[in-house]
């Protein structure tokens, strides 16, 4: 996808959120986003279903109500500040609550945060304690 057709997309994208005629929400899913220049985009409510997303910059990105199932999120600076609801937030924290750690302070902050990430819609799929 070209910078171009992408900013096309957030365009259209912006338009749908705020009513305005030609709006259109933003598909993204499966899209080859790597290295993307996201910051501060309105993704609000966008399907990015599946969408590769490492290495791209998403600081100050809006992703609240977003569906990043199945996403690969940025693992790296370019995700800071990213501004996410609490369905994501739960979703990234029952990743992180499943992963094979045996270190005290991974222990201690995997605890911490269970109760939070046995929320996640995902948490059955990954084997957590659904409450």
């Amino acid at each position: 996808m070209t910078n171009e057709e992408l900013q096309t997309i957030l365009d259209l994208h912006r338009k749908w959120l705020y009513y305005e005629d030609g709006g259109q929400r933003a598909n993204l899913q499966r899209a080859d986003l790597q290295y993307a220049d996201l910051r501060g985009a309105n993704l609000q409510r966008a399907d990015l279903q599946y969408a590769n997303l490492q290495r791209a910059n998403l600081q100050r990105a809006n992703l609240q109500d977003a569906d990043c199932d199945f996403a690969c999120w940025p693992l790296w600076c370019g995700s800071k500040d990213v501004k996410v609801d609490a369905r994501i937030a739960a979703q990234l924290a029952a990743h992180f609550c499943v992963l094979d750690c045996d270190d005290e302070g991974y222990q201690a902050a995997r605890a911490a945060v269970l109760k939070f990430a046995d929320t996640s819609h995902r948490a059955k799929d990954l084997g957590l304690g659904v409450l």
